[in-house]
């Protein structure tokens, strides 16, 4: 079941490297939310920061709180492994097992998840992931093809799959699109519209009609001044923030001025 998703004076580091600062804002379920932002502001860092892979990485560490509905997932006694089953991520390259079969793909984060199925049952999870991931008709003749056989745009859905194989609430997609050609591109957007019936989904992108196309809400994040951590600008429903936004900078990045 999709959740809403809370960051509250949320702020992470890199060692003596802040990344961004107190950001807040909810994640409303069952909606595209999009963070938009130039480079360097944080953006990918806060998505990783959702379901706690920014902790991995050696002298991270964050501050402030993030809620997957009423659950701090950053509490002492929530396990970051389970976490991580309930937030899928989707990265911006397609990063399949490409030697694996494309059955096996989806599958192993299936098995993963230590819920042992039977053949039948498991055969039936891979196929509804791959038809959700909008796949199933172009691959359901060659399951066990390797996956690296795949195009682009192909192996990216594969990916997504594979992230809902397991059933996750949220669903984090970083620049997901942005390897891909156009005709690829606008399959993900599609199926992102698809998505979000069912799961929570937050989106980093650099491209601006792409927020618009896709996203209910926005959430516009920069760097104030030269060497000061990303900083979030303003969130609101994306008609707003593109239309009529609250704030000079929002209006001079959304229309190309700066950033």
């Amino acid at each position: 079941m999709a959740v809403d998703v809370r960051l509250d004076e949320l702020s992470a580091w890199f060692g003596n490297h802040q990344a961004f600062a107190d950001i807040t804002f909810t994640v409303p379920e069952r909606h595209v939310t999009a963070i938009i932002g130039p480079s360097g502001c944080g953006k990918s860092t806060l998505l990783r920061c959702i379901n706690r892979m920014h902790e991995v990485v050696p002298r991270a560490r964050h501050g402030g709180s993030v809620y997957l509905g009423r659950e701090e997932i950053y509490g002492a006694h929530v396990d970051p492994v389970s976490v991580r089953r309930r937030v899928g991520m989707v990265f911006q390259r397609p990063n399949p097992f490409p030697t694996m079969s494309i059955y096996d793909n989806v599958a192993a984060g299936i098995k993963l998840n230590g819920v042992r199925h039977r053949k039948g049952e498991l055969d039936g999870l891979v196929e509804s992931s791959l038809q959700s991931a909008g796949l199933w008709n172009e691959v359901r003749n060659r399951l066990k093809k390797a996956a690296g056989d795949l195009s682009g745009g192909q192996q990216q859905r594969l990916c997504i799959a594979g992230a809902i194989a397991v059933e996750p609430q949220v669903l984090l997609m970083d620049a997901p699109a942005s390897a891909l050609d156009p005709q690829s591109t606008l399959r993900i957007e599609d199926l992102m519209a698809e998505l979000k019936q069912q799961y929570t989904i937050v989106i980093v992108t650099h491209n601006m009609q792409q927020a618009a196309r896709v996203a209910d809400w926005t959430a516009f994040m920069t760097v104030l001044e030269e060497g000061e951590p990303g900083r979030l600008v303003e969130f609101d429903r994306t008609e707003t923030i593109f239309t009529n936004p609250g704030n000079e900078r929002t209006q001079a990045y959304v229309t190309g001025r700066f950033g």
